[in-house]
């Protein structure tokens, strides 16, 4: 199984994964802010790194990633929301993505095995730069927020 057979897998069962993040969330207590968003909102957010997982591996050049996800990161400072809660959450989403595609019996076989890995690989890059543009956007609105305050 190739790795972009497991990101389609993935997209398609976004609705199952997300319930799993949500349920995370809710049973994590060191995010009191987060989960006072409306859970319409958590799992839009969910869905919408897991339902464009392709289109967001596919990318060459990353600017698309950082407008949104800076953007996010500067509308959750705006609400109050503390970064590390954020960095938790988007940690969350990955975790239950890779452990959906681990309960899968996959990886059987050498190919299978590989493919699983390589995924591995590209989601934890991924979610390594997702945060990266959410922390930026997030450092951004506190710096304008302070300089509004002085």
């Amino acid at each position: 199984m190739r790795p972009y057979t497991l990101v389609q897998m993935i997209e398609s069962h976004s609705d199952q994964i997300t319930q799993t993040i949500l349920g995370r969330i809710r049973q994590t207590s060191s995010l009191r802010e987060i989960r006072k968003l409306p859970e319409s909102e958590l799992q839009a957010r969910a869905q919408e790194v897991l339902r464009r997982l392709g289109h967001w591996l596919a990318l060459r050049d990353e600017s698309e990633l950082a407008a949104h996800y800076e953007a996010l990161g500067r509308r959750r400072f705006e609400e109050g929301i503390p970064l590390h809660e954020l960095v938790e959450g988007f940690q969350i989403v990955k975790d239950c993505t890779l452990d959906y595609i681990r309960g899968q019996g996959l990886g059987q076989t050498t190919v299978e095995l590989y493919a699983e890995e390589e995924l591995e690989y590209r989601l934890g890059r991924f979610f390594d730069r997702l945060i990266y543009h959410v922390v930026r956007g997030y450092e951004t609105a506190l710096r304008a927020a302070a300089h509004r305050a002085a």
